[in-house]
């Protein structure tokens, strides 16, 4: 899957199910301060994510994502790897 796959996949779920004006998306977004993602978020975020992409979120892994770039860079990492 390619990066701009990727893009769109995830700013659809941002937009359609999570509700995040789509003003607020863009690549150095901060995903808590400048999105509004907060803990219940991320739990629907790990369901979106294993349902789009097939495969679960580790906790520990997303340390160090925060910027909506950060997700990116996390998720074709995972991707290629399958």
């Amino acid at each position: 899957m390619d990066r701009k796959l990727i893009e769109e996949k995830v700013k659809a779920f941002l937009i359609d199910e999570l509700e995040i004006d789509e003003e607020k998306i863009y690549d150095e977004a901060n995903l808590k301060d400048d999105m509004g993602i907060d803990s219940l978020d991320f739990v629907d975020i790990v369901v979106i994510v294993e349902r789009n992409f097939g495969f679960k979120i580790k906790p520990e892994e997303m340390v160090g994502v925060n910027t909506l770039n950060d997700f990116y860079n996390y998720i074709e990492s995972k991707v290629a790897d399958k």
